[in-house]
């Protein structure tokens, strides 16, 4: 049996590091091709690897919680096994077609199979015995109950079913996954199942705000998102030269239209909220003012004639901005879908590295905790952020007359070696004219 090591792979563009965060298998295990082995943690996101090759795990190289780099060897797998069935006469092995009709194959040399994209080392040749089956991946029946390898342990096999998320948002919420009732299709546990068994054994207290622990202080690494936020955020504070500018708008008009799209059949089970006309008006504004969609080298600036529009989500793991890809093409409808599945997959912890790359600009909702306003740091390598804050009903002058009005701010920060102050409050003043007239959209 040849033994076969499983470096870490460069799982986003120019990643360098991961964190192991927890291993899916044991030595001695038996895995399959594309069998998930550990969940790993990016400075962008949680990832799953699967196996690139079928054997027996040897060795777990690398311990839960231990950051290493990309290149370094993480688990040891035995390959080249072959799976005995019973002891058949010395003839060529049959083969069954799909026609049913009865083939010999003679013995052949071939290298245990191997999943694309990875490329194995060490592997070694095996001899097909006659009487032997050839290892080959497993592949899930098309019964409605999820398939699970046959060399699965009894022991894990009645383990609690729960993705990776599902697994770190209940680590979050200190929630013991052995005590949840899942209700999942599957007989999986799933986000609400945690938030309710969070709820339940938090009766006396806000689950956000857990106790004070016994500890005076907490030690908390700095490592993964945290330390990818920190390095992006004073990066951008130190090399880009903010300027930031404010207006406060009458978004009466917004909050009709939202709730009119709300009762339309076109927008049925779809989330829409003020933000989606606030993307909808910068991208608006963006083709007014193309140079707040640009980014900055030494040697030259570089205007985008796309919009990759950038969401700023407060996720359980950090802040993250993942973008929706040529924005400036999708209906409102279809603007509406993109923001939702973004949303939903970064609170989960599933947005991947590529889905945060090549940003162009980005909206921060602060808003959606209550706040009116702030000045927000550019995403690194975009020119241009802008805030949205709450909409409360306040107090508004309008033809002469103080009536009650639903209000909101807007910010935008802005970097001012590319974007001057004439062109920042005009692209301000244009988002906001969107805000306070919808129907603009339609010309």
């Amino acid at each position: 049996m040849a033994e076969s090591e499983f470096l870490l792979p460069d799982v986003g563009e120019g990643l360098t590091e991961a964190e192991i965060v927890s291993w899916k298998v044991k030595p001695g295990d038996i895995v399959a091709i594309n069998q998930v082995l550990v969940e790993i943690e990016t400075a962008k996101s949680l990832v799953e690897l699967p196996s690139p090759f079928e054997g027996t795990v040897s060795a777990l190289l690398v311990e839960e919680g231990q950051t290493v780099d990309v290149g370094t060897p993480i688990i040891s797998v035995g390959t080249g096994i072959t799976v005995p069935i019973a002891p058949a006469p010395e003839i060529p092995a049959e083969v069954t077609d799909a026609a049913g009709s009865i083939t010999h194959e003679a013995p052949v040399e071939e290298a245990p199979a191997n999943l694309v994209g990875y490329g194995a080392k060490g592997h070694a040749a095996t001899r097909r015995r006659r009487g032997d089956i050839a290892p080959t991946a497993v592949v899930a029946p098309a019964a409605s109950a999820p398939a699970r390898p046959a060399s699965v342990p009894a022991a894990a096999a009645s383990a609690v079913i729960a993705k990776p998320p599902i697994r770190k948002l209940a680590k979050d919420l200190d929630v013991d996954l052995r005590e949840v009732v899942a209700t999942g299709l599957a007989g999986e546990i799933t986000r609400d199942d945690v938030v309710r068994q969070a709820k339940q054994a938090s009766v006396f207290r806000n689950i956000q705000t857990p106790a004070w622990a016994d500890e005076r202080e907490e030690k908390i690494p700095v490592k993964g998102v945290r330390k990818a936020i920190a390095t992006a955020m004073v990066q951008s504070a130190f090399t880009a030269p903010h300027v930031s500018v404010f207006v406060d708008i009458d978004a009466t008009r917004t909050m009709e239209f939202v709730k009119r799209l709300k009762a339309s059949t076109d927008f049925a089970g779809i989330r829409v909220s003020p933000l989606l006309i606030v993307a909808k008006a910068l991208i608006w504004a963006v083709r007014r003012n193309p140079t707040v969609n640009s980014s900055w080298s030494d040697k030259e600036i570089t205007v985008h004639h796309y919009v990759n529009l950038g969401i700023a989500a407060a996720t359980p793991r950090g802040l993250l901005v993942p973008n929706v890809k040529d924005a400036q093409e999708l209906s409102l409808l279809e603007l509406a879908q993109a923001l939702e599945n973004l949303v939903i997959t970064a609170r989960d912890g599933k947005t991947q590295p590529a889905e945060m790359a090549n940003g162009t600009i980005t909206i921060t909702n602060v808003g959606s905790f209550g706040m009116d306003t702030g000045t927000p740091i550019l995403n690194p390598g975009e020119a241009a952020i802008v805030a949205m804050g709450t909409i409360k009903q306040k107090p508004w002058i309008v033809d002469g007359e103080v009536r009650s009005r639903f209000v909101t701010t807007v910010a935008g920060s802005f970097d001012h070696r590319i974007v001057d102050g004439d062109v920042a409050s005009r692209f301000v003043a244009d988002v906001a004219s969107i805000i306070e007239e919808p129907a603009l959209l339609l010309d």
